[in-house]
C-alpha cells in the first residue's frame, strides 16, 4: 500500500527520442559520473585542489541545485554545459598549477613555490565552471521529474546515481586514463541533448564534446603518465650515471626510486631506525613502501622478511618495474595494497621493526573536506596499534621532512604517550625539519644518541582519531577556509537569485533545505567513520558512497510500497539513530573482528541515513513543486558541505550533534499539515 498521494504523471512536452525512465537513469548516471570525474581530474592538474577537493564538490552541489531550480523557467536546452566543460578542460590544460621543482627545499605536507596561476585565480574559475558544467545534466534530470510520480522519479534518479558510481569505480579499478572519462562525457552529451535545431547542436554540443575527448586523449598519451585511483603519476629517469627515477603525483615531487646504497649515502635518516633499534630487526613492516627504496634498505640491513604496505597500486607497480634493486622481486618481501592503519588493525603478525616511511599522501579522501589518506596513521590510537604489533624488544620508527619544528615535537609526544617513555628524536637537518623518531617497546629496546629534551611549550597535544588533523596546530578553522566558504555562500546566494528568481519560491521548502544540510553531515560522518574502521582506500570510499545511495533507495522503496509511521514518529527514529551513533565509540568497533565490525558499522551509520530519507521521501512526495523542492534540498547539501569544516574544531563525532540540531530545525519548519503525513 502506498503511503502518500502520488502526483499524477504530466503529459510529456519533451520531444526527446529516449523514453523518460531510461533518459532519467542515463542523465542521473552522467551527472554523478561527471561530478566524480571533475573532482578526480582537476585535482591531478591543479595542485591547490589536492588539498581542496571539497571545492569542486561544493561547486557541483551548487550547479546541481541550480539545474533543478532552472526547470520550468526556460524551454531551451542546456547547451551551455558542454561549452563550459570544454572551456574548463582547455584552461586547466593550458594553465596547470604544479610545484616548481627547481625550488630549494623539500616538499612533503605543504607547498613551496608554484608554477601556474595563483589560487585566487584558479579556484574561483574551477568552482564556477564546475557549477555550470553540472547544472546542465541536473537540468536534464530535473526535466524528467514532472513527467513521473514524485517518488518514482526519485527512485530512478538514485538508480542512475548508483550506475554512475559503479561505472567510475570500475574505471578506477582498470586505471582508465582521462580520455575514457572524456569520451563517456561526450557520448552522454550527444545522447541527452536533442539535435533540434541542428546548427546549435553541432556547434554547441558536438564540437565541444569532441574537443573535450580530444584534449583528454592528448593528455592521456603523455609519456610517463599513469593514472592510479588517487593520482596522476608521472616519472622520468634522472640524468645520472646510476639508474634513478623521479616520481611525481599530481604535479608534486613525491618519491625517487634509487639504489639502497646510494640513498643511504645521501641521507642518513634512512639508516637511523636500524641504528636506534637495540636488536637487529629481522621481521620488518614498512608502511608507505611506495616505489621500494625503503624496502631495499631493509633487505640490505639484514631483514629476513619484509611486509610492504602501499595504498597506491600504481606506485607499487612502478617500484616493481623501475627500481634498480628490484626489491619487490625478492622472495623475502610480501606486498599489501591497502591502508596502513587498516593493516595494523587487521593483522595478527608481530614485527621486530615497524617503519612509517614518508607516508605523505598529498591528497584528501574524496567526500571529506579535511581528511587526508594518511590522517588516521598519525593519531595516538594508531601509534598504540603499532606498539601492539611489536615483538618483545621490537621498535617503531617514522621519518620525514616535517617542515615545522612543532610537528616533530607533536609526533614525538604522540609516540611518548603511546609507548610510555621518551623516544629517540634525531633532527637530521633543520632544512625542512628532517627528523627520525624511534621508540622501543621498552626504554631498553632503543639506543638514543642523546635524550630528547621534550616538546617545546605550545606544542599541541597528540591528535586523536576523532580529530585526526595532525597539521592543524590550533583548534580552529583556518582563515583561508572561512574566507573561501564565505565567498562560496555569497556566490551561491546570488546565483540562486539570478537562476531561480525570488527566494520566496523556495520558502515553503525550508525544511527540505535543512534535510539536505543534515544529510551531507551524516554522509561525511559515514565516509570518515568507515575510513577509520576499514581504511582510506578508494575501494572503501566507493563502497561507502554506494552504500549511502542504497540506504536512500531502500528508504524510497519502503515509503513507496508500505505504510510508514507519521513524520513526527520518523523524526523520532532519526534522532534515536543519531543518539545510537553518538553512544557507540569507534574504539569498540575497532576491537571487533572485521566481519562483525562491518555489520555493526553499517547498522550504526545507515540507520539514521535510512530514517532521514524516509522523512525526505514522505515530505518530497507531498510537495507541490517537485523540481523546486528537490533543488532546495540539494542546495542544503552544499551548505552541509561547508558546515563539515566544523569538524576541525569539534571533531567528527560531534557532527552528529550538529546534524541533530539541524534535523530538529527541519521538524520545526515542517508545515503543520504535513506533520501527520502517512
Amino acid at each position: 500500500m502506498t503511503t502518500q498521494v502520488q502526483a499524477a504523471p504530466q503529459e510529456s512536452s519533451s520531444e526527446h527520442w529516449l523514453a523518460v525512465r531510461p533518459r532519467l537513469i542515463l542523465a542521473s548516471a552522467f551527472m554523478l559520473f561527471l561530478e566524480l570525474a571533475l573532482i578526480r581530474w582537476t585535482g591531478s592538474n591543479i595542485v591547490h585542489l589536492s588539498y581542496f577537493t571539497n571545492f569542486v564538490l561544493l561547486g557541483s552541489f551548487l550547479g546541481i541545485g541550480l539545474g533543478f531550480l532552472r526547470v520550468g523557467r526556460t524551454k531551451r536546452q542546456p547547451y551551455y554545459s558542454p561549452v563550459v566543460l570544454a572551456v574548463l578542460v582547455s584552461v586547466v590544460l593550458a594553465f596547470p598549477v604544479t610545484v616548481n621543482r627547481d625550488t630549494e627545499g623539500v616538499l612533503y605536507w605543504t607547498s613551496l613555490s608554484m608554477e601556474g596561476p595563483p589560487a585566487w585565480v584558479t579556484l574561483p574559475i574551477v568552482f564556477v565552471a564546475a557549477a555550470l558544467a553540472l547544472m546542465g545534466p541536473a537540468e536534464l534530470v530535473g526535466r524528467c521529474f514532472p513527467e513521473l510520480p514524485r517518488l518514482e522519479a526519485y527512485r530512478y534518479d538514485l538508480i542512475g546515481s548508483l550506475t554512475g558510481i559503479g561505472v567510475f569505480t570500475g574505471l578506477s579499478f582498470l586505471s582508465a586514463p582521462p580520455v575514457v572519462w572524456g569520451t563517456i562525457a561526450a557520448v552522454c552529451f550527444l545522447l541527452l541533448l536533442t539535435p533540434k535545431p541542428w546548427v546549435p547542436y553541432w556547434g554547441l554540443v558536438a564540437l565541444p564534446a569532441m574537443l573535450v575527448a580530444g584534449l583528454l586523449a592528448a593528455e592521456s598519451v603523455t609519456a610517463g603518465a599513469l593514472w592510479s585511483p588517487y593520482y596522476k603519476v608521472t616519472y622520468k629517469r634522472m640524468p645520472y650515471e646510476m639508474p634513478v627515477y623521479d616520481i611525481s603525483v599530481n604535479g608534486i615531487p613525491h618519491q625517487q626510486a634509487m639504489p639502497a646504497e646510494t640513498r643511504l649515502q645521501i641521507e642518513r635518516q634512512y639508516a637511523l631506525p636500524y641504528e636506534r633499534a637495540a636488536a637487529p630487526p629481522r621481521e620488518v613492516l614498512i608502511v608507505g613502501a611506495g616505489s621500494g627504496t625503503d624496502v631495499a634498505i631493509a633487505l640490505s640491513k639484514g631483514a629476513t622478511s619484509v611486509d610492504a604496505v602501499e595504498i597506491d597500486p600504481k606506485l607499487r607497480q612502478l617500484g616493481g618495474e623501475l627500481h634498480p634493486d628490484k626489491p619487490y622481486s625478492d622472495p623475502r618481501v610480501t606486498t599489501h595494497i591497502t591502508d596502513g592503519r587498516a593493516f595494523l588493525e587487521q593483522t595478527d603478525r608481530k614485527f621486530d621493526l615497524i617503519l612509517f616511511a614518508l607516508p605523505d599522501s598529498l591528497t584528501l579522501v574524496p567526500g571529506a573536506s579535511s581528511l587526508r589518506l594518511e590522517s588516521y596513521l598519525f593519531t595516538e590510537e594508531a601509534i598504540k596499534a603499532a606498539r601492539e604489533r611489536l615483538k618483545p624488544g621490537g621498535a617503531f620508527s617514522m621519518y620525514n621532512y616535517y617542515r615545522e619544528s612543532w610537528l616533530v615535537d607533536r609526533l614525538a609526544s604522540t609516540v611518548q604517550s603511546a609507548f610510555g617513555h621518551k623516544p629517540c628524536v634525531d633532527v637530521v637537518s633543520t632544512a625542512g625539519h628532517q627528523a627520525v623518531i624511534t621508540s622501543g617497546v621498552t626504554p631498553q629496546a632503543q639506543r638514543c644518541a642523546a635524550e630528547w629534551a621534550g616538546a617545546a611549550a605550545g606544542t599541541p597535544a597528540p591528535a586523536p582519531d576523532d580529530r585526526p588533523f595532525l597539521y592543524l596546530k590550533d583548534r580552529t578553522i583556518p582563515a583561508i577556509y572561512l574566507i573561501t566558504l564565505g565567498l562560496i555562500l555569497l556566490v551561491s546566494l546570488l546565483a540562486v537569485r539570478v537562476v531561480a528568481g525570488p527566494y520566496r519560491r523556495m520558502r515553503p521548502y525550508a525544511d527540505l533545505f535543512l534535510l539536505g544540510v543534515g544529510f551531507l553531515l551524516l554522509e561525511t560522518k559515514s565516509v570518515t567513520g568507515f575510513a577509520l574502521l576499514f581504511g582510506t582506500t578508494w575501494v572503501v570510499n566507493a563502497v561507502v558512497f554506494a552504500g549511502v545511495l542504497v540506504a536512500v533507495l531502500a528508504a524510497v522503496e519502503v515509503t513507496r510500497r508500505f505504510r510508514t509511521p507519521p513524520l513526527k514518529v520518523m523524526y523520532g527514529v532519526l534522532l534515536a539513530g543519531l543518539v545510537l551513533a553518538w553512544l557507540v565509540p569507534n574504539a569498540w568497533l575497532l576491537s571487533l573482528p572485521t566481519p562483525l565490525r562491518a555489520v555493526a558499522a553499517v547498522t550504526v551509520a545507515f540507520l539514521p541515513i535510512f530514517a532521514a530519507n524516509v522523512v525526505f521521501a514522505k515530505r518530497f512526495a507531498d510537495s507541490a513543486d517537485a523540481t523546486t523542492s528537490f533543488g532546495a534540498n540539494l542546495l542544503g547539501a552544499m551548505v552541509g558541505g561547508c558546515m563539515e569544516y566544523l569538524a576541525l574544531v569539534i571533531g567528527y563525532q560531534s557532527l552528529l550533534i550538529v546534524a541533530g540540531l539541524i534535523y530538529l530545525g527541519a521538524f520545526a519548519l515542517l508545515p503543520r499539515k504535513n506533520a501527520a503525513l502517512v
